[in-house]
């Protein structure tokens, strides 16, 4: 397996260019579904997420173009509205083709997704407001067997903030008959870009990015363009690798109104942020201050966002604290950020991060996506080399890290792996 070798200590600085939002493109390829004619979408980042989402939609009759110019989805003959566990294990985000399978076609098979190393993830929401729509739906060898000729419009509490949950329900009510209204819905911003290009393919949707969505049902939804919004956690994620290295870099093509939560604790850990249209400057004004912080759903601090923080917390002045509430099992990479000399104790959903002067170069191993991107940030403040194991995490949600990274003036590279790591 492929590593990253970083060798740590220089500020970055400079510009890089975000790529589009995995967790807004995946929702996004899902709703070709739900149309016979093309759906053009532009600015889709190159992820193995991506690619394995595609792969998956193509066994069911989507057909796929990707060039320069984008990716072009073409659902004309949905002939095998089956998700089979051997690609939905690896990505637990193909759950979504669940509504808009149900709502094309009237049944869906579809795999439970399985594990997941951060934590669960559990689909009973989805279930649950599908059946409030009308689906007969059963669990049979590990997977989700729905039926329903007509989905029906129905009013639909979620217990919980869900995501996906909002998502797959969403696509769903597009083509149901009568008027669906979905309460305490997500309000992140990706779950407003779905909305916005459901819109663009003929769905009613009124309320997207509040905690009540109010959809009315249509026949039929056509094709459509549509550019996907900014990653707004790779966003960040430089945003914090910038400060973590004392360094002065600029973000183009970045969302700076979908990272207010963030910029916010940047400001706090003493860095001067400028937001200027699309672009969003970062630099350290002085020494580390460090910030505590508590995960939540947006607008919120994001959960995306809790490893990177920490990876900055281990050299600031003083004590930190980071608690999540999101995720049960996120703190994964605080084991191997000690390995790098980090000073951090785990009390139940919290970290009591205590600031060293600096940390030492190790061999370190990614657990998940985003503890990846703190171990990067890490071997880039720490002395010496760090190798990053495991980086078939980082590739499932950053496009090119190490090349953008090594443009700010990063000292990385990949390398292939030793057998068996």
């Amino acid at each position: 397996m492929d590593q990253l070798l970083i060798a740590g200590g220089r500020p970055l600085n400079g510009e890089v260019r975000i790529s589009g939002a995995k967790n807004a493109a995946l929702p996004i390829v899902c709703a070709s579904l739900l149309t016979a004619e093309p759906l053009k979408l532009t600015n889709v980042p190159g992820l193995r997420d991506v690619t394995t989402l595609v792969k998956l939609l193509k066994g069911m009759g989507v057909e796929s173009q990707r060039s320069d110019q984008g990716l072009i989805l073409v659902g004309a003959d949905i002939h095998t509205p089956v998700a089979s566990y051997e690609l939905v294990k690896t990505m637990r985000a193909s759950i979504l083709v669940l509504g808009p399978l149900l709502a094309r076609c009237g049944s869906a098979k579809v795999s439970l997704p399985g594990g997941c190393a951060i934590g669960e993830r559990p689909v009973n929401l989805h279930i649950k407001g599908l059946e409030a729509m009308g689906a007969q739906i059963r669990i049979e060898h590990g997977y989700i067997v729905a039926e329903a000729p007509q989905l029906a419009g129905a009013r639909i509490f979620m217990d919980t903030v869900t995501v996906t949950g909002t998502e797959n329900l969403m696509m769903a009510a597009v083509l149901a008959d009568g008027v669906t209204i979905l309460e305490n819905s997500a309000r992140e911003p990706e779950v407003v870009d779905l909305a916005e290009c459901l819109i663009k393919m003929g769905a009613k949707i009124k309320g997207h990015g509040t905690d009540m969505i109010h959809i009315e049902g249509v026949k039929a939804l056509h094709g459509a363009e549509h550019r996907v919004m900014p990653d707004r956690i790779e966003s960040g994620t430089f945003l914090v690798a910038a400060a973590a290295t004392h360094g002065d870099v600029t973000l183009v093509e970045s969302c700076p109104e979908a990272l207010q939560a963030v910029l916010e604790k940047l400001r706090e850990a003493n860095a001067e942020i400028e937001e200027v249209g699309n672009r969003i400057r970062v630099r350290m004004r002085g020494p580390n201050h460090g910030v505590s912080l508590r995960t939540a759903p947006y607008p919120a601090f994001p959960t995306d966002m809790q490893a990177q923080f920490m990876a900055m917390n281990t050299v600031a002045e003083g004590t930190t604290v980071i608690t999540e509430t999101i995720f049960e099992n996120r703190f994964m990479h605080v084991q191997e950020l000690r390995r790098l000399g980090a000073n951090i104790e785990i009390e139940g959903n919290t970290s009591i991060i205590r600031g060293v002067p600096s940390l030492e170069g190790a061999g370190v191993m990614a657990t998940d996506l985003r503890a990846s991107a703190s171990l990067v940030i890490a071997g880039l403040i720490a002395q010496g080399e760090t190798s990053v194991d495991r980086i078939y995490h980082l590739d499932r949600g950053y496009e090119r890290i190490e090349e953008k990274l090594g443009l700010l003036g990063a000292d990385i590279r990949r390398v292939a792996g030793e057998e068996g790591t």
